[in-house]
């Protein structure tokens, strides 16, 4: 089966909200096997919508409409449908009486509009709507199968999970599983990565590969179809391992993981304490850890040390490191990362100092950065960047540079 998704509503198209709905939507159809392969949003437009379900019925079996379920004139979405496929509208008593049990309990007038959020698609099956008003519905016409949705998603999510999915379920005649799961990397690139990759991702037909870059980022989305989702897992077990012979060395999670809870969950389980000297990331990389749940059993402290004087007299770099070789060095980090650590009585300490730009510093370009980081009972480690970024971009990258060099370090 292949499904359209379709959010009606101009303020889509304005920009005021992001279509979570659309995402939300696809991950539940590819877990039962259900292809979507278009996204469609389109104003409150009755002409357009109606241009929109044309298209979208010859290349999909299954139209899901979100939004526009609504009390007010520009609300349409039920109306437009139920002209473009030559039905009328019928009032759902039940869900009239439960829009009526609301207003009584929140002491509020009940307009006559609000009537019309309780009108379905005459001949539909009915979608309960136990988190708002207005019910959803699936419309079977022609082999085709029209489900529209409410448009906020804390009436239109639980209602797909409970009611929405299993209709859908009724109208497939194979039910095939499709199971995602996605490998992040981090300190190579997408280019780098896909041609490496190159025979893999050529030769890919179940499990599929689809590289994606972000954020400093590459991600790999593994896709496997099949009827089990037991064998569906172990297709992507062993398209992993092969990804993992080239590429190993720079994974780092999966899913919606993240450097910095990675970087978090090794110091906890490893009982690891932390503390930062922080130059041209002005405590980026303490703020992040900091915003995680159960960060003070980690973090110790640090110190924001922009200036050479702070350098000094609070975190004791000698004074021939900076006239010799500035700020900007491996000598600098190395120490900065040292007296830190012995500081804050911590396990680890982490260093950060450089040229986050725009322009030079002490002679170093834009982007020259050293990072740090000392660890009890081991040699001090020092890694150079060369960033070719703006500022801000510089600054993030050194921060997720950081935690890629911990998560080595710790894994």
């Amino acid at each position: 089966m292949n499904a359209e998704v379709i959010a009606v509503g101009s303020e889509l198209l304005l920009g005021q909200i992001v279509n979570s709905n659309a995402q939300f939507i696809s991950e539940q159809l590819a877990e039962m096997g259900v292809n979507v392969y278009y996204h469609t949003s389109v104003g409150d437009n009755p002409e357009r919508l109606q241009d929109v379900i044309k298209v979208a019925e010859k290349r999909a079996d299954l139209l899901i409409f979100t939004g526009g379920l609504g009390p007010t004139k520009d609300d349409l979405t039920k109306e437009t449908i139920a002209s473009s496929l030559g039905t009328t509208l019928t009032m759902d008593e039940e869900a009239l009486e439960s829009i009526k049990s609301y207003f009584v309990k929140v002491n509020r007038e009940m307009t006559p509009n609000n009537e019309k959020q309780a009108h379905i698609l005459e001949g539909s099956d009915v979608l309960k709507n136990e988190h708002g008003m207005a019910p959803g519905m699936l419309y079977k016409k022609d082999g085709k199968a029209y489900m529209l949705l409410p448009g906020p998603p804390s009436e239109m999510r639980p209602m797909f999970s409970k009611y929405g999915k299993q209709a859908i379920f009724t109208l497939l005649k194979k039910k095939e599983v499709i199971y995602s799961r996605v490998l992040r990397f981090f300190g190579i690139g997408e280019a780098q990565l896909e041609t490496e990759l190159e025979e893999l991702i050529d030769n890919q037909s179940n499990p599929t590969i689809a590289p994606l870059a972000g954020d400093g980022e590459v991600t790999l989305r593994l896709t496997a179809k099949h009827e089990s989702k037991d064998v569906a897992i172990t297709l992507l077990d062993e398209v992993e391992e092969e990804i993992m012979k080239t590429a190993g060395e720079y994974f780092y999670g999966y899913n919606q993981d993240s450097l910095v809870e990675v970087g978090f969950n090794l110091l906890k389980e490893k009982g690891l304490s932390l503390s930062c000297a922080e130059s041209l990331t002005g405590g980026l990389f303490q703020a992040q850890l900091a915003s995680l749940p159960g960060a003070s059993s980690i973090l110790n402290g640090g110190v924001v040390c922009y200036q050479d004087e702070v350098k000094q007299k609070v975190l004791s770099v000698k004074e021939s490191t900076l006239t010799e070789h500035t700020s900007v060095s491996e000598q600098c980090a190395r120490e900065l990362a040292e007296n830190v650590r012995e500081l804050l009585s911590s396990d680890i300490g982490m260093s950060f100092t450089g040229v986050a730009g725009p322009g030079s510093h002490e002679g170093h370009p834009s982007g020259t950065v050293w990072i740090g980081m000392a660890m009890e009972g081991q040699p001090t480690k020092t890694f150079r960047l060369d960033l070719g970024g703006g500022r801000n971009g510089n600054r993030m990258r050194t921060v997720k540079y950081g935690w890629h060099f911990l998560i080595k370090a710790l894994s």
